[in-house]
Formats: structure tokens, C-alpha cells, sequence
């Protein structure tokens, strides 16, 4: 902290506190190398947890997800359907009520079909040559999602101290915005905190850095083999 001094007849005299005081040193650094260490701490972070939104191909999907280097597990919702995911090593599982089956397999919303009964409340094994498995898949792995979403386009630049949820953090930017904003940690490693994407698609928070979690396939009774491809949705 900076103290303020009385000086005699002259008064109060004061000095400006040091941002940087006490904190990892990154946010004296140059953009590109902020970028460059809070990418190689996000890489070596054995889990993560990131909730937000994420707008790609012209489809809006929010996200609350658990990611580490075997697998994830979290939540999906787009177009008004949630569903959960669980990856454990290669094998994916995606569990959705009956409503989402139904409209998967042609039905009326609330008809009661034969998929709606077999694979509502399941969780339902996702063949890794399903069209299913490739999308949602990538929802689940902390390298692909992390290496798609942290970049940021244009000329880097910093863009002054910020928070996070009570964090202290130096803020870069790509094209002065346009391009992205990315808040990283200035307490500890240098996390990824939040982004914003450019072209306004999506904002997310990441949490939990390095904090291990348990993934555990569902129980056999739980579980549903539907085949070699799912019906489409």
C-alpha cells in the first residue's frame, strides 16, 4: 500500500500504488509474452472448469463443463435442450430427456416413441463414427477446447488492470477489442480468468485451475448401447 504523509505546512503529499505490487510479475510484461505464459500455464493445468457461452457456426451453445486431459463432464444447452456429457478416455456419453429423443427421432414434442423410452434419462453411448460424437466430442477435451477458444486475433496490446471475482488481473486484448479480450491471473499462475471472443461470440469464465476431479463411467443400468449411429437430431 501507499501511504500518505503529512509534510509539515505543505500538507498532505501522496504516491500512486503500484499495481503490480506483490503480484506474479506478468502484468509488466509486453502483450505477446501475457499471452504466451498464461497459455503454457492453461496447457500444464491438469483440470480446469469453464461455464459461459460459445457461438460457432452459427449456433449458440452455453456451456458448464469439467476438463482434464482424459476426459470431461458438464453440461450442454442449445436451442433450448440441455444435455450432459461425460468423456472418459475415448468414449463418450451424451444423457438427454425423452424430449430431446423425441425430436431427435421425428416425434411429436412429448410423444412417447420407441426411443424417447429407450434412451430418455440414459446415458447413451456415442460411436465414434457418429456425426454426434466429432461435435460434441471437442466440448470435452480440455486441449482442443482451450487451444480454439483462447486465441486472440489482430495486434495484441494491454489493456489495463482489472478483477475477477475478487482476482487481480491484467487484461490483453486483440485488435484493441475487436479481436478478443482475455483477463489473466496476476495472483499465482497466470490463468486464463475470462474471455471474451471476438465477434461477439461468447463469453466464458474459467475456474477451478488445477483442481483434480473424479470421472466415473454410469452405472451399466444407466447406460444404453444404441448402435452405430445415433438417430439424428
Amino acid at each position: 500500500m501507499c501511504a500518505l504523509a503529512l509534510a509539515g505546512a505543505t500538507g498532505l503529499t501522496g504516491c500512486s500504488e503500484d499495481p503490480d505490487a506483490g503480484t506474479n510479475g506478468v502484468g509488466k510484461l509486453p502483450a505477446d509474452k501475457i499471452q504466451s505464459r498464461t497459455r503454457a500455464a492453461a496447457d500444464s493445468a491438469r483440470a480446469v472448469r469453464l461455464s459461459g457461452t460459445v457461438v460457432t457456426s452459427g449456433s449458440t451453445y452455453k456451456l458448464d463443463m469439467q476438463l482434464k486431459a482424459d476426459g470431461g463432464t458438464g453440461s450442454v444447452t442449445s436451442q433450448g435442450a440441455t444435455f450432459r456429457l461425460l468423456r472418459i478416455g475415448e468414449q463418450l456419453y451424451l444423457k438427454a430427456d425423452a424430449d430431446f429423443w423425441s425430436h431427435a427421432d421425428g416425434g411429436e414434442k412429448g410423444g412417447e416413441t420407441a426411443t424417447t423410452e429407450k434412451l430418455g434419462g440414459k446415458y447413451v453411448k456415442v460411436p465414434q463414427g457418429d456425426p454426434a460424437y466429432k461435435k460434441f466430442s471437442g466440448f470435452t477435451d480440455k486441449d482442443v477446447l482451450l487451444d480454439g477458444l483462447l486465441a486472440l486475433h489482430g495486434a495484441l496490446a494491454t489493456a489495463g488492470h482489472h478483477e475477477q471475482s475478487g482476482v487481480r488481473t491484467i487484461r490483453i486484448t486483440g485488435d484493441k477489442g475487436a479481436g478478443g479480450s482475455l483477463d489473466v491471473s496476476l495472483e499465482g499462475r497466470p490463468y486464463p480468468l475470462s474471455l471474451t471472443r471476438a465477434g461477439d461470440a461468447g463469453t466464458l469464465r474459467f475456474s477451478d485451475w488445477g483442481k483434480d476431479f473424479t470421472l466415473a463411467g454410469p452405472a451399466k443400468d444407466e447406460t444404453v448401447d444404441y448402435g452405430k449411429q445415433l438417430p439424428t437430431s
